[in-house]
């Protein structure tokens, strides 16, 4: 955890930033619910636990620029709003996704089984695939 922060306090410092008090909380709080896929209301909420005097904007704000740096990643689950997870392999692609129609549950997929499919569709079309989403609707197995 305090690598990923030593690195992400040299890449802020890169572009001119700073680590902020605000900063390290927001990305604190994506880190210790890693796996939940939290929107920004809900980030907010636990957010300011820690800092009472946050504003709902300064995590938007946080949010996208740690989506630009390519520390999290936006997760459109297509129910409306958008989730955050944080990116634990930059080179990597994105991993998929189970999502429960009955009851919300999400279930990450860490296997890839696309490398085949992405090596037909490079050399069939002279396209390089530099990512892929992959999202499944349907019932878990607590929901059946």
């Amino acid at each position: 955890m305090e690598n990923l922060m030593d690195s992400l306090k040299e890449r802020l410092k890169e572009r001119g930033y700073k680590l902020t008090p605000q900063r390290r909380a927001t990305l604190d709080i994506i880190m210790q619910t890693q796996g939940k896929h939290l929107n920004t209301e809900e980030i907010y909420d636990l957010v300011k636990e820690k800092c009472p005097e946050i504003g709902l904007a300064t995590v938007y704000r946080t949010l996208q620029l740690l989506d630009d740096m390519n520390v999290i990643s936006k997760l459109n689950l297509d129910d409306g709003c958008i989730r955050y997870e944080l990116n634990t392999h930059e080179d990597d692609h994105q991993h998929h996704h189970l999502i429960c129609q009955s009851c919300g549950t999400i279930i990450e997929v860490d296997i890839d089984l696309l490398d085949h499919l992405e090596a037909e569709i490079e050399k069939c079309y002279n396209f390089v695939i530099k990512d892929h989403k992959v999202k499944f609707f349907g019932i878990c197995s607590k929901c059946d």
